[in-house]
Formats: C-alpha cells, structure tokens, sequence
C-alpha cells in the first residue's frame, strides 16, 4: 500500500511517498512545492531514481498534487507505474472541535476543523482549503487527517482539564488537548525499540520552531505541555506559550490595538522573537548571546527555564523518569540548549556527557554511563506514524 503524506502550508505543498506493502516503510520517494499561486512555483522531488527540480506556474494545491503524481509516475523518473497506485494522502492534521484520531476526510471532518480555525489559525484554513480541493479533483482517492491531538487522549482528565466551568470543556471542547502527536507517538516507539522494553518512563522534547513536551508511561501519553491550542506551553519561535489571558485588558488599553491585533502579536512576533529582537531561528539567536546581546541571553534563558519547569513536572507526574529524549530542529542540534535543560540535574540521576552532547550520529545517548536517566537526541519522522495510521484505517474499512 503507498501513502503520500502531504504537510501542507498557505502556498506550500511538502510530501513523502512510502510503500507500507509487505511489511515493508520504505521511502519511495520525496518533494515540495513552493510558491503555490504564483508563476515561478518551485517543484522539487527526490528519490533514487535521481533529483529533479523546476519552476512553472501553479495555480492553487490541487494543481500542486496533480504535478506531484505526474513526476511520481514519470517513466524516466518517477517511482510509480500509474498514479492510481497512491492508496490515500495522509495529512497530520491539527485541530479540531471535538473530533480527534484518525479519521478519513467527510464533511464532519471539514467542519470540525473550520470550527476550531481561529485555535489554530496558522494550520487549520490552508489544510480545510487543500482539502476540499483536493476531494472535489480527485473523488476517488481517500484524503486521511490524522489529528495531532489523537496521542494525548490517554491523559487522565484530570491533567486535561481547565478550571472553568464544566460546560466550557464537556460542551465546547476547551480542555488540554496536546499537540505534536506524531513526533511524541514516533519517539515513544523508537526508543522502546532502542532499549528493547515497553514499559518506560519517557520525557519526549520536542524542541523547534515550535515546541512541547510530553510525559510518557508505557507507550501513553499522560500530560503534555500544550494545551487548548497549539500557541500554549513553551515559548516557540514567534509564538508566545503560556500566557496570562488576564494580561490582555493591559495590552489592549496600552496600545490601543484591537483583540484580534493583539492575539496575531502573541501568535506571530512573540516567542524567542519578541522576547530576542534577533529573529526567530535559535541558530541566530544563539549567535547573537555569544556576541553579547542581552536580549538573546535572556530569551534563550526564558526557554531553558520554561523546559526545565516542565521537566520538573513531569519527573513528578511519571515517578521518575527512564529516558529523556530531545528531538526536533532544536533539541537535536542544540547543545547549548540540552546543556542548559540538564544543568545540575545529578540529584534526579541526569548527568550529560559533554563529549556526547558536542557531537555525534544523529540519534545517539548523551548521558554519562552512571546516570541514572538515559538522556537521547533522537530524529523524529511525523510522516512514517501519519502513512501507518492512514494505511491502519484503510485497512479496516476494507
């Protein structure tokens, strides 16, 4: 069975085709495609029959995923003897009211998600707009959302409650509903897999452009860091995390800004942004603390500190805890940043080894032999878990 897996953006189309047949996940093929409506689209791909790439006109996703399938099963380089082998398109879906798992696309679905488009409003219009598109282009191929939100539903209710009253959350959905499934579902695995045991006490990082925590028992989610939505939890890179809501009648008389101007702040020039002047990648930010800015210091403090609150919690909530795994653009690349979470952390039994933590393979341990908490940096892939939950629902319709 292959699955494209589609992460889409306003004018972005990005995918990866595998074949989940007999047993196997092998990457068939990879691309993306920028600059969707305009007349210098760019259009990548890359397997290993060679890479391609070239600019055209594209008009909307829909002419975006009809290329797609037409480099796919291109003679000379594509990977697919027709387009009618793609069984789905997998999408990690974000947010949606009161619908959550996998599901394949309908209108429920669709509506579930434009009802939630202002909790997730960098996610949620540009996938709801492909969708529908793409149903009405291609009515024969299966469109799957695998919502982000599906890993956290083992958290007990007591961890996914706000305190608000009942109807807000059992009616209208206003609960801790967690995010970066995917990841936090593929780092729960894999490092079971690495350890050979399915009964850890995990502490997942997530740490990138934006990011969470999650704390893991047997392969379950039971607390996580984002909350009603994904602007919530640790800072990101533009947006701004836990934040107190009661703050806002300060803003809004201060500025003189509107709610909505307000809340586009707090979701686009907030986070390591806002708090830095220096940008909102951590690579810039962290240039600018070495060269003495105060303002970069401080954010990548922030950060650290927000992480380390976290981590505290959850050493609590688990009992302890087996492995602490950092991944994402962040937590894999950011030594600064792991340095700065396990700091003094040899009470709890978290010691890093400083050669480790400077570099190495990908995924490797970053602990020291003796400690007691096994600390990793280990790549995530969102898309594999997306391909399997899309192919594990086809199969049972089937």
């Amino acid at each position: 069975m292959k699955i494209l897996v589609a992460n889409l953006g306003s004018t972005s189309f990005k995918y990866r085709l595998y074949d989940l047949g007999g047993g196997s996940e092998k990457l068939l093929a990879r691309g993306a495609i920028e600059r969707i409506g305009s007349d210098n689209a760019k259009v990548v791909i890359k397997s290993d029959r060679g890479d391609l790439e070239s600019v055209r006109p594209i008009a909307d996703h829909g002419e975006a995923v009809q290329i797609c399938l037409d480099q796919l099963e291109d003679p000379t380089n594509g990977v697919l003897e027709s387009a009618s082998d793609v069984a789905a398109i997998g999408f990690k879906a974000v947010h949606a009211r009161n619908v959550t798992g996998v599901h394949v696309v309908d209108e429920k679905v669709l509506e579930a998600m434009e009802a939630f488009a202002d909790v997730a409003p960098a996610h949620n219009p540009p996938y709801t707009k492909a969708m529908r598109m793409l149903a009405e282009r291609f009515p024969k191929l299966p469109l799957v959302a695998a919502f982000e939100t599906g890993f956290h539903r083992t958290i007990p209710e007591a961890n996914q409650r706000y305190a608000i009253p009942d109807e807000w959350a059992t009616t209208f959905g206003v609960r801790r509903w967690g995010f970066h499934g995917a990841s936090h579902r593929f780092i729960s695995g894999r490092v079971a897999e690495i350890l050979g045991r399915d009964d850890l006490k995990i502490i997942s990082c997530h740490l990138g452009g934006s990011s969470s925590m999650c704390a893991i028992r047997a392969g379950k989610s039971v607390a996580t860091t984002m909350g009603m939505s994904p602007q919530s939890g640790l800072s990101h890179n533009n947006r701004v995390g836990d934040f107190d809501v009661f703050a806002l009648p300060v803003i809004l008389r201060e500025t003189g800004k509107n709610l909505d101007e307000v809340l586009d702040i707090l979701a686009n020039q907030s986070g390591l942004e806002g708090l830095s002047g220096a940008g909102r990648d951590l690579r810039d930010i962290e240039a600018a603390a070495e060269a003495g800015n105060e303002r970069a210091t401080l954010a990548l403090d922030v950060f650290i500190n927000s992480v380390r609150h976290y981590l505290g919690a959850y050493l609590v909530e688990l009992g302890g805890a087996d492995v602490i795994a950092f991944t994402g653009g962040i937590g894999e690349n950011s030594v600064r940043i792991r340095s700065g979470v396990c700091r003094d952390l040899g009470w709890f039994g978290i010691e890093l080894d400083p050669t480790a933590n400077a570099g190495g393979e990908a995924e490797r341990k970053v602990s020291t032999a003796g400690s007691k908490v096994q600390v990793w940096t280990v790549p995530t892939n969102e898309e594999i878990v997306v391909a399997r939950q899309a192919r594990d629902i086809l199969s049972s319709k089937s």
